[in-house]
């Protein structure tokens, strides 16, 4: 799933052919895209159709088209794409949503695995997404303030930092980086660490993220791509996720993969132990 610095390299694609068009027709391909439109697709046609793009935002995860005083919310999923496209090119596949805007072009959005879609919220120019906590881009967010809301948790760290509710943004990928860099095992209980310790947690998560952000994100496969069709390349600079059985790039240690809830995480035996007596009361 896109995390942050994947979202944000859309949403700067998206600002820079978006801001100032007119939306001047919606076709929904699929109705899954617009389930949660009460009006079904036509509705969610006839609430775009001749409104001018003012902003396009993030928080998180979480893009949004500010329509005024309204606000369209769209969520990538597992592997939602958005495409600039001329209207005479061919669809490719899994095309879900066409927009059609006042230059001429058309702004396409593709979803392989159908788990993204759009959301139209009235009067939610400004905040949308009330329920998602700030990320580490944003110029309001205090480290530690939530690294204190996260030693209050009864749960893991791992747990924590995706936790949307806690820190908006974080995901499998860039969770496991803040954990290598921190040396902290996806297992650590909150209340374990020190309030040093958690800001440090926060500060490697927001590091990680700018750097993959520089690189224009991480792509493992085609269903991450920016609005050009262009991959990101920050998988070359990962130093945990996806690196099992390859050398610790700290102690050369070979690096494993353990499970965790319905996913895996990737850390070093050695570098990211539990501490003895953690180990010896789980």
């Amino acid at each position: 799933m896109p995390e942050l610095p994947e979202v944000e390299v859309v949403r700067r694609g998206l600002e820079t052919h978006l801001l100032g068009r007119r939306i001047e027709a919606v076709h929904v391909l699929h109705d899954r895209p617009v389930r949660s439109h009460p009006g079904g697709a036509d509705g969610f046609s006839a609430a775009l159709v001749g409104r001018r793009v003012d902003a396009v935002r993030r928080r998180g995860k979480y893009l949004w088209f500010a329509l005024g005083d309204d606000a369209v919310i769209a969520h990538l999923g597992m592997s939602g794409q958005f495409r600039v496209n001329d209207p005479a090119d061919p669809h490719l596949r899994h095309t879900r949503v066409l927009f059609g805007l006042d230059d001429g072009t058309q702004l396409r959005f593709l979803d392989q695995r159908m788990f993204g879609g759009f959301e139209v919220v009235e009067a939610g120019a400004l905040d949308p997404v009330p329920h998602i906590a700030l990320d580490p881009f944003d110029p309001d967010f205090d480290p530690a303030a939530v690294a204190r809301r996260l030693r209050a948790r009864h749960t893991t760290v791992k747990r924590a930092l995706l936790d949307q509710r806690l820190v908006s943004g974080i995901g499998n990928i860039y969770a496991d980086e803040a954990l290598w860099r921190a040396r902290l095992h996806f297992e650590h209980p909150t209340e374990a660490l020190s309030q040093l310790r958690a800001r440090q947690l926060l500060t490697h998560a927001g590091d990680v993220m700018r750097e993959a952000l520089a690189e224009g994100g991480t792509s493992f496969d085609a269903l991450y791509v920016n609005i050009n069709g262009e991959s990101g390349y920050f998988e070359r600079e990962l130093d945990a996720y996806g690196r099992e059985d390859r050398p610790c790039r700290r102690c050369s240690t070979p690096m494993v993969r353990r499970k965790f809830t319905n996913r895996s995480s990737f850390l070093c035996p050695k570098c990211q132990r539990l501490p003895r007596d953690i180990r010896t009361n789980a």
